[in-house]
């Protein structure tokens, strides 16, 4: 079993910064997995923010947020960040932290094996 928590969340303002942090614990994957952010807002289905390998640190993104939002890991810490930036009313959403046992990323929410609880950021405009 793998817990993650995340945290960071809150309300700014557009044009603001936030910076969402995760910490995983219990099981481990060794180094061979992969922790990505979603994002869900009401009455919609979790989408894909970004994703880390946490071995090599290859990241993605989904191109709603390229060139603003920067995910990182603190490999000691076993805590996956998320840098958000110049953010928009349309980045408001709860946040997850999701972790895939393989080195494959992947954008669907449904082939990660474990999720922490979501906190929640709201841009205003």
């Amino acid at each position: 079993q793998v817990q993650l928590v995340e945290s960071g969340g809150g309300l700014v303002q557009a044009g603001d910064s936030l910076r969402l942090s995760c910490v995983a614990s219990g099981r481990t994957f060794s180094s061979r997995y992969t922790m990505g952010w979603f994002r869900q807002a009401p009455g919609k289905e979790r989408n894909f923010v970004a994703a880390i390998s946490w071995s090599v640190g290859s990241t993605y993104y989904a191109d709603s947020v390229k060139g603003r939002f920067t995910i990182s890991r603190d490999n000691a810490k076993n805590t996956v960040y998320l840098q958000m930036n110049s953010l928009k009313p349309e980045d408001t959403a709860v946040y997850f932290c999701g972790v895939r046992g393989t080195i494959v990323p992947t954008t669907t929410a449904s082939e990660y094996d474990y999720w922490g609880q979501g906190t929640q950021v709201t841009v205003s405009s």
